[in-house]
């Protein structure tokens, strides 16, 4: 009723009297749905109607931490606690001050005080195990939100708080213990069923955590976030069928997601369906056409199936929306292998590198692609770089080899030579495959005869 008789009075520009309580839940109301602006008039017109409200006051506080008036902040908060020094929103507001200032040990002592004066603690407690969690206390977070639960047990924050505390110590059976016991007492909490299952994921105990997120959804049956839980297990379980029934699930119970859409696709794939994992990729990437996942996954389907016009149409779709990330990059390049593009294969390989992805295939596949295009040069540099990461690895020193042999520097191919032999013996019939004409030299040969003659 007062906030429609507010907003009426401000659309006809008339002033009408409200009392201090009504100020407060109309400046809370807008507070609390975002609209700071109407928030401020409200409390204008109320501190104008009311100029010694503590209580608007204390709202005024609130909205100068917000938009960063410490300053201002701590002048009217000093000004109020003159006058009530034992009013606990001036001790909540002041620890407020000091988190946002990272001074949490203050911040944790000016709560406790506050303590002896507060009729219901519970914000409080709450407030105290946030500003442990700011010091990675997670031991005195853990007891404090635990106190909130004590007194509320439907206290859901708490109690994903409680669980993150273990999950960040990785104390994963202490949290399964914790969440058992509060089930015990509070057996028809689908969050707590969550949670657990949840927990039993993490060690890998699928049977349990599926038990978990069926009691979940069999407590709420339209929680959304049991079923995904419940799929992402059945698919470690290699159940696929079960797990699409559950993802579908969710699609029905809201809005179609990608994520969903992928996962489905994921569970088709592995059931050899691939035309039906298709058309669900397709139906992530059209829900969200920046997700570089989805096109990647319909690059990977079509490579597997030999489709590689397709597969590089699709990956470059993952490079119009990351083109910094290497793996995309190295899928680039293995596609254009297949399809003889291996100039857009070089490329690949050298945004790779300079991505910062060292891996030895990389440094290998780069290498024999300029080989291949007579660009011994360029391969012998690659190589040299390959090296300084490498020192002792069978395949580089074969490939030095052949390079410095087709360049008639046999001093420093025979020097490469020996060190690939010394490494990998039994490998070195990969000369014969990179550099054939090398392999059939009669000094070649007998080097290598010899080398294993006095071994």
């Amino acid at each position: 009723m007062s906030l429609s008789k507010f907003e009426s009075m401000l659309k006809t520009n008339e002033v009408y009297f409200f009392d201090t309580s009504e100020f407060e839940n109309i400046v809370e109301h807008y507070l609390n749905i975002g609209k700071h602006s109407l928030a401020k008039k409200a409390l204008q017109l109320g501190l104008e109607q009311h100029p010694e409200s503590i209580n608007l006051k204390l709202l005024r506080v609130e909205i100068l931490i917000f938009d960063n008036e410490i300053e201002k902040a701590v002048n009217l908060l000093s000004d109020i606690e003159a006058i009530e020094p034992h009013n606990d929103e001036v001790f909540i507001q002041k620890a407020t001050i000091l988190s946002k200032h990272k001074k949490h040990k203050e911040a944790i002592e000016i709560l406790k005080q506050s303590l002896e004066f507060v009729q219901d603690p519970i914000d409080v407690w709450a407030m105290i195990g946030m500003e442990y969690l700011y010091l990675d206390d997670y031991e005195n977070a853990r007891f404090n939100f635990a106190k909130c639960i004590d007194v509320d047990f439907e206290d859901y924050s708490s109690l994903y708080n409680i669980v993150y505390c273990f999950e960040m110590e990785e104390n994963y059976e202490e949290s399964i213990n914790y969440l058992r016991t509060y089930i015990e007492k509070n057996p028809y909490s689908e969050v707590a069923w969550h949670q657990l299952g949840k927990q039993y994921y993490e060690l890998n105990k699928y049977e349990d955590a599926l038990q978990a997120f069926e009691y979940a959804v069999l407590i709420d049956d339209s929680f959304i976030g049991g079923y995904l839980e419940k799929a992402k297990v059945l698919e470690n379980l290699q159940r696929y069928e079960e797990a699409i029934e559950n993802y579908i699930v969710t699609l029905e119970l809201d809005d179609p997601t990608a994520y969903a859409y992928t996962r489905i696709g994921e569970c088709y794939n592995k059931l050899d369906n691939k035309e039906t994992a298709i058309s669900y990729y397709k139906k992530a990437v059209y829900e969200d056409p920046l997700l570089d996942r989805g096109w990647l996954l319909l690059t990977n389907i079509y490579y597997s199936e030999g489709n590689y016009n397709k597969a590089v149409y699709y990956i470059n779709k993952a490079l119009q929306i990351d083109d910094s990330n290497p793996v995309y990059w190295r899928k680039y390049a293995d596609i254009n292998i297949k399809l003889n593009f291996y100039e857009e294969a070089v490329k690949a390989f050298q945004m790779c590198v300079n991505l910062g992805d060292i891996d030895i295939e990389i440094y290998l596949a780069l290498a024999d692609v300029l080989l291949f295009l007579g660009e011994f040069e360029d391969a012998l540099n690659i190589l040299l770089k390959a090296k300084k990461v490498y020192k002792d690895f069978a395949e580089i020193e074969y490939r030095l080899f052949g390079l410095f042999k087709i360049n008639h520097k046999d001093e420093y191919a025979f020097l490469h030579l020996r060190k690939a032999l010394e490494i990998d013996f039994d490998h070195h019939e990969m000369i014969k495959d990179l550099f054939p004409s090398v392999y059939k030299d009669k000094e070649t040969q007998s080097f290598i005869t010899n080398f294993s003659l006095l071994q």
